[in-house]
């Protein structure tokens, strides 16, 4: 016999699985001829302006043990701090990324420009950033945080100025080597943990 339903209920989530390198990266996942190249994979072409940088990292579980099946995405103004349809924008710049981790290692790798500084509607400027989104097994909805450069003067952005636990701030910073290389691994839990933004 079928109820009547005065009502839709929501359908219960569901962590993500192997089907997000499926349908999100195939040719990661060994599925060829969907796309050319896997969707996000370049961010900043050849003739891009400003300073090519690598973004790496792991994201890390409450044990400090590498996430292997995660999938990240990365937006970012080009190296005058505008986004990819805004007008003056670095036509060779998309402002976004996709990148799996490493299913051996859990390393992801962004290779990039560095972005600048960007305007804020109240007239200020963010210092240069990159958002980050993250999905992987376990995590029911996907994570953004974001990454800014230790070599960069980050005092004066707005948004890490509203962060109540300042002592936490070292968290959203990305390590650089000096040679274009910045280390920022992404810690779900622990005494490491990220901040997360609910956006």
């Amino acid at each position: 016999m079928l109820q009547k339903l005065d009502r839709l209920k929501e359908s219960p989530s569901q962590t993500a699985g192997p089907y997000v390198h499926i349908g999100l990266t195939p040719n990661f996942s060994g599925i060829g001829g969907v796309f050319p190249s896997d969707l996000g994979q370049q961010i900043a072409g050849p003739g891009a302006l400003g300073t090519r940088i690598t973004i790496t990292g792991r994201v890390l579980d409450g044990t400090g043990t590498p996430l292997r099946d995660a999938l990240l995405e990365l937006w970012q103004a080009d190296s005058a701090g505008r986004y990819a349809g805004q007008e003056g924008a670095d036509p060779e710049v998309s402002s976004w990324g996709r990148c799996a981790t490493d299913m051996e290692t859990g390393v992801y790798t962004f290779e990039t420009v560095k972005p600048g500084p960007v305007p804020t509607h109240m007239g200020g400027l963010m210092a240069p950033h990159v958002s980050l989104w993250i999905v992987a097994r376990g995590i029911n909805l996907g994570l953004s945080t974001r990454a800014y450069f230790d070599d960069e003067d980050n005092s004066a952005d707005p948004v890490l100025a509203r962060i109540e636990h300042q002592v936490r701030v070292p968290t959203l910073i990305a390590k650089g080597d000096g040679a274009g290389t910045y280390t920022f691994d992404i810690h779900l839990q622990g005494p490491n943990e990220s901040i997360f933004f609910d956006l």
